[in-house]
């Protein structure tokens, strides 16, 4: 349908069609509609059951090479070949059909036209059955009288599962050719009966008949034989099925053995004839010799008959049935191993059950007719012609033929042999051997079965888990096949021989005959697996799929293979987990160590392509994915180890959380208090409903490049985590983080004193309940807050000058504190030194308290520290014995207090620091000295340090005298 004109259209045989093995079969095939040449070039292909996608070649009318090696040899030697019919039309031949030629065949035809238009191939399926018709009818050699009638029964059955017709039919073979079968009589697929043109009207007259008389019995009746029905008779009986075509096609054919048939007929002179079913015979066989007598009127007749070997007599039976043998035959007929009788007037029969090399001949019989049984002589005498019998020793004619039906495996295939004893005329006992190459001369045996059945295998092959379990078959007389199952590797290739001994007396007689395969390494044929992913990238609830591509240089739908994924998380120190495994069977073991798959993976395999399928991605599904696989050799149970491994390359996966829409108030601002408690804001200007929020509270030391100090974090959770700095109990106790609303927090400072003041700010982060666990969306920062004291009082005036002071070590230093106003009555005041230190907090060296007493925070430089105080407003600090270590900033902060009334507490009433000293602390004078000199350069320039001095000395003068003349 569809169709246009110059459309090329490729037809094929109707199918699915069904045809037995060892059948001859041909498939059609035609192209029409096409253009080019007249002559069109065919190609067929096969897809076999166990790999449906790939295609088979298997013969081309274009291309000799075109097979693929299965095919070669079938092809090359015309077991397989393409008739053209004509231009455009061919038959597909298959000579002898066999188990795995069952598939889908395609015919293709490679294009010739202007443009691809149309169809270039068609396909048909093929379906193997075996072959159960059975034909059997007992051969016989008959003598009848003409005008006789005889019988003949056939027995034909079949089991075939199909719905098939039978057709049962005579024969007659006349001639020294027998190749002119003429049909007697047939029942056909269609249950009528039709005579041979020779017997049609002996058929209409009811003389020729055929009956089934049971469910397997057909009986051929034949009223009155004549002179011309003498010859071989044999049944035949045929399989039919029908083609979805409607067509009938047979699919088996056989015929029995045959049967003799000699007619006497009724003429006037003695005539004599001897007949035998079986010329040439072998040792052991038996030979029937059968004597006619035709002569009219013959019940009322004596005659004497005499068996003649090569003219020499055997035995005589007189007239009254007396037999006489010869001397040298009496043992033979007292043993029952030769005998003669006479089973009518007119028939006489010799017999030798076990013929010997000796009993080889021309064998003839002489009649003599009597006038009366006890006559002396003959009224007449006639010899039959001679019938040759040939003996040939047992085993002469034993031939073997061995073949293999898997000359090229991969490890892991089976192997299949074959060996067919041919003209065995006795039982036969069966040797397989196996020649390996790597070791000429040596053999090994492989199995062996005796002439009652019984099989013995060899000690290399009786371990079943090695090699599976090994099977010697004999599939039909002298046909044997061995199997097998699973080849090891490359040393079971090489020669393997089939010796089959023969028995008969005592004796016996062996033939052989060897076969070749050639058996491939898995391990050493290229196995390589490609990972691959459509997306290195996803966003969160994303899917993504992940593609293991297997290549290997043999068929690995046919062997036994595991898929193993494999998984690292994205965590640097994170292991590489098994995920899943894809036994052989098909059972799926998932691993333990990443239970979330499990529910959220898919996986298949299409071929060599294995598939994962990850639904929903989620941040723990980030990481890096590997696939690993595994292959064994076929048809072994259990597996064991792999006959071959391969790991693809790493594919990294990145999930990407939802983006974060958090924002915080960035503005900076300052807090101011007197005394007690101060609170530092953080507000959330934006962020998701469903979203929890982790705190971080930080002080910013007065250095510009210090580390800010992590004061309190409270996450998600709401638990505190209090900085390295600030993790005493008092500061734990002084430094809170709350929520006060849902948008803010709040750092709480309790009691806030001097020392609390500076710069502070927050840092934000969101967190989201994604399914199975939380995860951190992403991070902000607020403006900077300073904490300030307001004081009552007027401010101090105090130097601010920023200095820097160098100090050689084991001297000492003074560093500069000086009041610049001059204090009211009534006021005191306390002074205290700082050390500011890189990461962060400040340390207090020195305080003196506004009562005249002195603290020191570090008792270790309590010696070292002293405030002279040369006047009241000067507050400089001295340090003796300088150390290294004592090298940084310095600056002190003044407060002033005042008594509000007599007996009242002190007030604060203010506070000013300096400006900052910069000590710099220099090796001792000694050290420096014996560093210069111990120098090259500078001691070479202290050496010339006087002649330096006099030449600077006259170029002062000589300048000084210039001025002085102008």
């Amino acid at each position: 349908t569809g169709l246009t004109t110059g459309q090329r259209v490729v037809t094929v045989q109707e199918g699915p069609l069904y045809r037995t093995e060892g059948s001859h079969v041909t498939l059609w095939c035609k192209v029409s509609g096409y253009q080019g040449p007249a002559e069109q070039n065919f190609q067929w292909s096969i897809y076999l059951p166990s790999a449906p996608e790939r295609e088979v070649q298997i013969v081309s009318t274009m291309d000799p090479s075109f097979p693929y090696a299965i095919y070669t040899q079938r092809v090359h030697g015309r077991g397989i070949f393409v008739e053209r019919l004509q231009g455009d039309a061919v038959l597909l031949h298959i000579t002898e059909l066999q188990e795995r030629d069952a598939g889908q065949y395609e015919c293709h035809t490679p294009n010739t036209d202007e443009r691809y238009f149309g169809s270039y191939s068609a396909k048909v399926n093929l379906s193997v059955i075996p072959d159960t018709l059975s034909v059997s009818m007992a051969p016989q050699a008959l003598t009848l009288m003409e005008g006789d009638a005889m019988e003949l029964t056939c027995e034909v059955s079949k089991s075939t599962a199909q719905h098939t017709h039978l057709s049962v039919g005579w024969y007659l073979l006349q001639g020294a050719g027998e190749h002119r079968a003429e049909e007697i009589l047939t029942l056909s697929k269609d249950f009528t009966l039709k005579p041979g043109p020779s017997f049609e009207q002996r058929f209409l007259e009811g003389d020729v008949q055929l009956n089934k008389v049971g469910n397997t019995t057909y009986k051929l009746i034949i009223r009155g034989v004549k002179p011309t029905d003498q010859g071989q008779l044999y049944c035949e009986a045929a399989e039919w099925i029908e083609d979805p075509d409607k067509t009938w096609k047979d699919i088996s054919c056989k015929q029995t053995k045959r049967t003799s048939l000699a007619v006497v007929s009724q003429g006037r002179d003695l005539s004599v004839d001897i007949t035998a079913p079986e010329h040439s015979l072998s040792e052991g066989d038996t030979l029937q010799l059968n004597c006619v007598v035709r002569t009219p009127k013959s019940s009322s007749r004596h005659f004497k008959v005499i068996w003649l070997l090569n003219e020499m007599e055997v035995a005589r039976v007189d007239p009254h049935g007396v037999l006489t043998w010869e001397e040298q035959y009496k043992e033979r007929a007292n043993l029952g191993q030769i005998r003669a009788f006479k089973p009518s007037n007119t028939v006489y029969v010799l017999t030798i059950y076990e013929v010997e090399l000796k009993d080889k001949g021309t064998y003839q019989c002489s009649v003599l007719e009597m006038k009366t049984p006890g006559d002396l002589l003959s009224i007449q005498t006639n010899v039959s012609s001679g019938i040759q019998v040939n003996v040939k020793p047992i085993g002469y004619q034993m031939r073997l033929v061995v073949s293999t039906s898997t000359p090229l495996v991969t490890a892991g295939d089976p192997l299949i042999l074959h060996c067919e004893v041919q003209g065995a005329t006795g039982p036969v006992s069966l040797q397989w051997w196996h020649l390996p190459p790597q070791h000429l001369g040596h053999r090994v045996l492989v199995a062996t079965m005796e002439r009652d059945g019984t099989l013995r295998l060899g000690r290399a092959y009786q371990d079943g888990g090695t090699r599976g379990s090994l099977r010697l078959q004999k599939e039909s007389s002298g046909a044997f096949t061995l199997v097998i199952p699973s080849t090891l590797d490359q040393d079971d290739g090489g020669q393997y021989r089939c010796e089959a001994t023969q028995w008969s007396r005592g004796r016996n007689w062996t033939g052989k005959g060897e076969a070749a395969v050639t058996v491939s390494s898995m391990a050493g044929l290229g196995l390589h697996a490609t990972l691959r992913s459509r997306i290195a990238t996803v966003s969160y609830r994303q899917n993504f799929e992940l593609f293991c591509q297997v290549n290997a240089s043999y068929a690995l739908e046919e062997v036994p293979a595991s898929v193993r994924w494999l998984f690292q998380p994205s965590h640097p120190t994170a292991p590489l987990h098994q995920l899943v495994q894809v036994l052989p069977s098909g059972t799926v073991v998932w691993g333990t160590a990443q239970p979330h798959f499990q529910g959220k993976a898919q996986l298949s395999r299409a071929g060599t392509s294995f598939r994962l399928h990850i639904q929903s991605a989620l941040p723990a599904n980030e990481g890096t994915y590997q696939c690993k696989v595994d292959v064994w050799r076929r048809n072994i149970l259990p597996l064991g180890q792999p006959a071959a491994s391969t790991s693809s390359n790493a594919v990294g996966i990145k999930v990407v959380l939802p983006e974060s829409k958090l924002q915080i108030a960035p503005k900076d601002s300052s807090v101011e208090t007197a005394s007690g408690n101060a609170a530092i804001e953080c507000r959330i200007v934006f962020a998701q409903n469903n979203s929890q929020f982790a705190v971080t509270w930080y002080f910013l030391p007065p250095l510009a490049d210090a580390t800010p100090l992590q004061i309190v974090r409270a996450n998600y959770s709401s638990i505190l985590e209090y900085g390295s700095k600030f993790s005493s109990p008092a500061q734990k106790s002084q430094f809170l983080s709350q929520r006060v609303s849902i948008n803010l927090f709040q750092l709480q400072i309790l009691s806030a004193n001097l020392k609390d003041h500076g710069r502070y700010y927050c840092v934000v982060e969101e967190w989201l309940w994604l399914v199975d666990g939380w995860y951190k969306l992403g991070e902000a920062k607020s403006g900077v807050t300073t904490l300030k004291f307001k004081l009552p009082g007027e401010q101090l005036q105090m130097e601010k000058t920023n200095h820097s002071i160098s100090a050689r070590q084991d001297e000492e230093v003074t560093l500069p504190c000086r009041l610049q106003d001059a204090l009211p009555p009534g006021t005191h005041l306390s002074a205290t030194w700082f050390q500011v230190n890189s990461s962060g907090r400040d340390s207090a060296l020195l305080t003196l308290l506004r009562d005249g007493s002195m603290e020191y925070p570090q008792e270790r430089l309590a010696g070292r520290l002293y405030l002279r105080r040369p006047s009241a407003g000067d507050f400089s600090l001295t340090l003796s014995s300088v150390e290294r270590g004592d090298a940084g900033v310095y600056y002190c902060q003044l407060q002033k207090w005042q008594q509000q009334s007599q007996g009242k507490d002190w007030a604060l009433q203010a506070l000013a620091h300096s400006g900052y000293t910069q000590l710099i602390t220099t090796p001792p004078e000694s050290t420096v000295l014996f560093r210069i000199c111990s120098s090259p350069p500078l001691l070479n320039f202290i050496l010339y340090l006087p002649l330096v001095l006099i030449l600077l000395l006259v170029l002062a003068v000589f300048c000084w005298y210039c001025k002085f003349r102008k």
